[in-house]
């Protein structure tokens, strides 16, 4: 690792009053792992060169004989947690193996998202791809379950319980804007820009945040890192929220649209103006690979039963694999909204927050490599 950074990481240990060191991890579930070392001297040091030892069996990484693996942080992710009584210092990890030469675990999603953009830069000429997704989730104040041999139930309760017309609804009917700008405030603390928040459709208080753009990388951690602050922050405020793609029956389902475009020395490479959708060529072979390869893409994409029960119409929910302008019962809708040639993009909107945010991500880029390496046309191949 960079000595600067090792050393701005160490300026934040002193800074804060750092008492704990919290390295984070992801199966390949995209369940999230951690464990917490208190502080001594070195510490950090000693964890960039040496890392701690975990158990890949618990992950699902290694067979039980042989489970030994290394966690080391990543100190670029640095960030003071806010949601920990002790002052703690938290990092998302690489996982490497114990032989010799401590090689990258092949397995490893965060390695993973990096070999990813060195596949991109090497077949489609572009240097970064840029995501921005969508957090859709419900927030209910009260839930009651049970499941057993003969029986099983749910209920929920929600003080917008008998609102109707709910996209966009304002006060005093949108009764948790509080909670999404106190949400906001908690994301910048980690780093993640919001651009709006808003009630969605859903009738039993369905929010949504969206966030502004960043690279693959950075997105999926922040989305793991969005999910971790909303989930805490509804803790600390007795309510429960719910990313479940169809938590309730005739309601709105919970999607992840993402929001994405390619770029070369900051320039927007899907841009063409006069085109489709203002779609140079690139784009339009890269939309065909992503719509060609769509039901296999769902298996990164929508991994859970309830992805499906999600996707039916009615309800805003894509329910074709197509493209379009402005038309959200596509898979992919191209915004009609947008004027800037730098912002030109198309939203995929199958994805839903079960998924792997890393796995989803790369999925997507390699099955959009893809349709530029082969030139799908969208259009030709009856996608259009």
């Amino acid at each position: 690792m960079p000595n600067n950074n090792l050393k701005l990481c160490s300026q934040l240990i002193k800074k804060h009053k750092i008492e704990v060191i919290d390295l984070k991890a992801l199966d390949l579930t995209g369940r999230l792992h951690h464990i917490s070392l208190p502080i001594q001297n070195n510490l950090l040091e000693k964890l960039v060169k040496e890392g701690v030892g975990f158990d890949g069996s618990s992950y699902g990484f290694k067979r039980v004989e042989n489970s030994d693996m290394i966690l080391i942080p990543d100190l670029e992710t640095a960030v003071v947690d806010p949601f920990r009584e002790t002052p703690t210092l938290s990092f998302y990890s690489h996982i490497v193996l114990t032989d010799a030469h401590r090689p990258p675990f092949a397995q490893d999603v965060r390695y993973l998202a990096k070999r990813s953009a060195e596949l991109l830069k090497k077949f489609t000429g572009a240097d970064t791809s840029w995501w921005g997704p969508e957090f859709e989730f419900y927030i209910f104040s009260k839930v009651e379950y049970d499941t057993r041999t003969a029986s099983s139930f749910y209920k929920v309760e929600h003080a917008e319980e008998f609102y109707k017309k709910a996209y966009h609804a304002a006060n005093p009917f949108d009764v948790y804007d509080d909670f999404r700008d106190e949400a906001c405030k908690v994301l910048k603390k980690f780093g993640i820009k919001v651009k709006y928040h808003h009630h969605e459709v859903g009738e039993r208080g369905q929010q949504e945040i969206e966030t502004y753009f960043s690279d693959l990388l950075t997105t999926a951690d922040n989305i793991v890192t969005a999910k971790y602050a909303l989930f805490n922050l509804a803790r600390e405020k007795n309510l429960f929220i719910t990313f479940m793609p169809k938590p309730m029956y005739m309601q709105a389902g919970n999607g992840m649209h993402l929001h994405m475009f390619l770029t070369k020395n900051g320039k927007n490479l899907f841009y063409k103006k006069g085109e489709y959708g203002n779609l140079g060529e690139l784009g339009r072979y890269f939309i065909g690979g992503m719509l060609k390869h769509g039901p296999s893409l769902s298996a990164f994409t929508n991994p859970s039963t309830n992805s499906y029960k999600r996707l039916v119409p009615g309800f805003e929910a894509p329910v074709a694999l197509t493209y379009g302008q402005g038309n959200r019962a596509s898979a992919i809708r191209i915004p009609k909204y947008v004027s800037n040639p730098q912002e030109t993009r198309f939203e995929y909107r199958p994805p839903d927050a079960t998924a792997n945010p890393y796995l989803c991500l790369i999925a997507m880029l390699l099955a959009g490599i893809d349709g530029v390496r082969n030139k799908i046309d969208p259009i030709k191949e009856g996608f259009g």
